[in-house]
Formats: structure tokens, C-alpha cells, sequence
């Protein structure tokens, strides 16, 4: 009784130990799908310890920025080559978004006085980050995927692999998230040194008049909230970003992991009943958020710079 009593014990634990390890791989692969930089597409050597090769997400960000320059472009050339005093359709459109931006963003926060020089930056963050989101959102490389599987057949190594691999959504890449904080930080202290000058503005950490001990503990707690400011936009976009396609990725891996448990009707049945109808909600959930995303980012770049502006104690 003994013996087969261990062999039980053990054919369990390599089951358990071989559905651990795919969980595992599952795990992989999602990082996989969401990561950036493994397979850079162009490969360029290290200019002072940075690497400059372009990846996917820097591909994905000259896409984004190439597809609104053209399209913007050409919306308001149309407008001005058939001479409307009002726009109509696209142009229509893309003034209702410029107006929102301007109005309901910026000149709460920045003061009227200041509404026309802010809104063009602020407004290219509301519009490329839109557009960054939302592009990935569009299974693009998906499609290209299946095609070179049924009929392309390109090699492992090949342009077209690299291209494939990893996520289509630059706004999920922290590096990505850090350079949009980045200008609204240099934003802030110019900002604030255009509205009171160069040394009023770092005086204005502070309010005047109170005692020496009490400087000595605000400044520095005002200067980390100085520095929390683009760490908070940083995480808050590249996090929410990134843990839409991690959520989605995880329920539809269950097909899956159940498939190698229960057979195929096992994991057939868990993708009807569980994994397809909670991807699609997440699917459009994450629609709403391509939006939020994108306006919270630009409510609060606009909040932090009328803050240098209209300095409050």
C-alpha cells in the first residue's frame, strides 16, 4: 500500500509542478506582450552609455504623432481652401475638442490672462496622448500576426517578428510617461518664473514671515512634492495604461490553463462562460479610459502650472 501510495503523491506533485510551470510561461508571455525593448527593430549603438536602438514604442510614437499631424493638417487645409466662416464636419469636430481643452481645461487654472499661451502644450497632450491610447486599443499587429502566420511565414529574426512583439501602446511605457511629466515639470517652473521671476518663484515654496524651524521643515517637503508631481503623472498614465492589456491578457490566458487541466471542452467552455464576455467588458471599460486618461492627464499638467501661477499658501 505504501508504494503506490507514494507514486500517487509524486505523479500529484509533478501535475502540480508542470501546471506551475505553465502558469509561469503564461505569465512570461503576457510580460512579453505588454514589455518593450527585447527586440528592437534597428539596433543602433550606445552614445554615452544610452542605448538609442529604436523599438516598437518609439516607432509607435512617430506613428501617433505623424497620423495627427497629417490628419489635423489636413482637416484645417480643407477648411481654408473652401473659405468656411463656419466649420463644418471634421473641422467642426476638431474645433468642439480645441474649444473643451481651452475652456474648460486651461483657462480655469491658468487665468484668462495666460489661456492662449498654455493651451497649445496643453492641448497636445490632451490630443497625443488620446491618440497614443487609443491606437492601442486597435489589434493592428494582431491582424499582421495572423497574416504572417497563415501566409507570410516570415523567420524568427526577421523585421516583421520584431514589429509584432510586444505592445502597441507607447502611454504604457514608463520611459514614455516620464518624458510627457518631464516637459510638464520644465512647464511648471517656467511657468512660474514667466508670472513672479526666476528667484520670486522658488521663494514662493514658502510663505514669508514665519519662523526659521518651520522654513527648515517646509522646504524640503515642498520641494518633494515639487518632484512628486511628474512621478504621480508618470505612474498614474503608464499604470493604468498597461493594467488594462495585463487584466485582459490574464482572463483570456485562462482559456489556456485550462485547456492543459481539463482538455479542450474544459477550456472552450471556461472562453464562453468566463474569459470572452469579461474581456469584452474590460475591452469597453478600457475605452472609457483611453479618454480619462488622457483628460486627467491634461487637468492636472494644467492644475500644477496654475498653481505656479496663482500661488496660494
Amino acid at each position: 500500500m505504501t508504494l503506490p501510495f507514494l507514486a500517487a503523491i509524486v505523479a500529484q506533485a509533478g501535475g502540480a509542478h508542470q501546471v506551475a510551470t505553465e502558469a509561469s510561461q503564461q505569465t512570461v508571455d503576457i510580460i512579453g506582450h505588454v514589455s518593450n525593448g527585447e527586440h528592437p527593430l534597428l539596433e543602433l549603438p550606445l552614445i554615452l552609455g544610452i542605448n538609442f536602438s529604436i523599438t516598437k514604442h518609439v516607432f509607435m510614437l512617430w506613428l501617433v504623432a505623424a497620423i495627427i499631424f497629417v490628419v489635423v493638417t489636413a482637416i484645417v487645409r480643407r477648411s481654408i481652401a473652401r473659405r468656411q466662416l463656419v466649420p463644418a464636419g471634421a473641422a467642426n469636430l476638431l474645433e468642439v475638442g480645441v474649444e473643451f481643452v481651452r475652456d474648460t481645461v486651461v483657462e480655469p487654472n491658468v487665468g484668462a490672462k495666460r489661456v492662449n499661451g498654455w493651451t497649445p502644450l496643453l492641448l497636445t497632450f490632451f490630443v497625443f496622448i488620446l491618440g497614443a491610447n487609443a491606437i492601442g486599443l486597435i489589434p493592428i499587429f494582431d491582424f499582421l500576426a495572423l497574416l504572417d502566420h497563415w501566409f507570410i511565414h516570415s523567420g524568427e529574426h526577421s523585421f516583421l517578428q520584431r514589429l509584432i512583439h510586444g505592445s502597441a501602446t507607447a502611454t504604457g511605457n514608463f520611459n514614455v510617461t516620464a518624458g510627457l511629466a518631464t516637459i510638464t515639470f520644465v512647464a511648471i517652473i517656467v511657468a512660474g518664473t514667466r508670472a513672479h521671476g526666476f528667484v520670486q518663484h522658488w521663494k514662493n515654496l514658502a510663505p514669508p514671515g514665519m519662523a526659521l524651524p518651520l522654513y527648515l521643515l517646509l522646504i524640503p517637503l515642498e520641494i518633494i512634492g515639487m518632484l512628486v508631481r511628474p512621478f504621480a503623472l508618470t505612474m498614474r498614465l503608464a499604470a493604468n495604461m498597461t493594467g488594462g492589456h495585463i487584466a485582459l491578457l490574464a482572463i483570456m490566458s485562462f482559456v489556456f490553463v485550462f485547456t492543459a487541466m481539463l482538455g479542450q471542452l474544459g477550456g472552450i467552455g471556461i472562453g464562453l462562460l468566463f474569459s470572452v464576455p469579461l474581456g469584452v467588458g474590460i475591452s469597453a471599460l478600457e475605452i472609457i479610459v483611453v479618454l480619462v486618461q488622457a483628460y486627467v492627464f491634461t487637468l492636472l499638467s494644467a492644475v500644477f502650472i496654475g498653481m505656479a501661477i496663482h500661488v496660494h499658501h
